[in-house]
């Protein structure tokens, strides 16, 4: 019911911005659709912690398990730390995107976004920034627990792990936000998604462990994580710039 009311709410500011809009105010309705997506977002994720706490724990459990399997009398390979890392954010960005929509789903509020008088790539925006929003709380807990348990000097470039942790994070989510919405009525969701999902995002992956992997060298690679982080980059323009372009057709029927 929260859910509903929150969604209706939304929906009324959309038309309360359209009848007060200009042609000349079309960026402002844009970000303000953007944050409203997200505001919505944000109070039902706070009111039921549900998507946060489920992913969190699927995420730690996945380093757990990698830890025993690698870690042997305190010492675990080289890279092992950048690989698991990555793989922990992806599975888990995987399961908040379909949570996520699922919520769009079940309440039908997806479909009144749609019909509402707002831009929809906003709508796209909206959505983008509530997965990053989630994959930046994950990753702020896992990144102490991988560099304790894995003994992995994440820490000696913070900047650059920053820049890299936020470039494919970003990549990974613009394009699981589009597969997500574009999946919400198929039967088989949670099938597709993935099988979808991850051979896009493999070079996002890639760039991130190479990258993170270079910086855990001894000393720090900045070179080669640089080298990886620009690659990475410019991975995020052009998936963002397609996904927003390609929003409005594939969620018209």
């Amino acid at each position: 019911m929260a859910h509903e009311a929150t969604a209706s709410r939304l929906v009324f500011h959309m038309s309360a911005m359209e009848r007060g809009g200009s042609a000349g105010r079309n960026d402002l309705m844009f970000l303000r659709t953007a944050l409203l997506v997200l505001k919505k977002d944000f109070a039902i994720e706070v009111k039921t912690l549900e998507i946060l706490v489920t992913t969190l724990f699927f995420a730690v459990s996945c380093v757990l398990v990698f830890s025993f399997a690698f870690v042997k009398e305190g010492q675990a390979p080289p890279d092992a730390a950048a690989g698991i890392l990555w793989i922990a954010i992806a599975f888990s960005g995987t399961l908040a995107l379909g949570r996520t929509f699922e919520r769009e789903r079940y309440a039908e509020t997806l479909r009144a976004l749609l019909l509402a008088p707002a831009p929809r790539p906003a709508l796209y925006v909206g959505k983008l920034l509530g997965i990053l929003v989630l994959l930046a709380l994950d990753a702020l807990i896992l990144v102490p627990l991988i560099a304790l348990l894995f003994t992995a000097p994440l820490f000696a470039r913070r900047l650059l792990l920053l820049l890299l942790l936020a470039g494919g994070t970003v990549g990974f989510a613009a394009v699981g936000t589009l597969f997500a919405a574009m999946l919400i009525r198929s039967r088989t969701r949670d099938v597709l998604l993935p099988i979808l999902l991850y051979p896009i995002t493999v070079p996002v992956i890639i760039c991130g462990v190479r990258g993170t992997a270079a910086l855990l060298e001894s000393p720090p690679d900045e070179t080669t994580a640089i080298m990886w982080l620009g690659i990475l980059f410019a991975l995020d323009v052009v998936f963002l710039t397609l996904a927003l372009w390609t929003f409005e057709p594939l969620m018209t029927e």
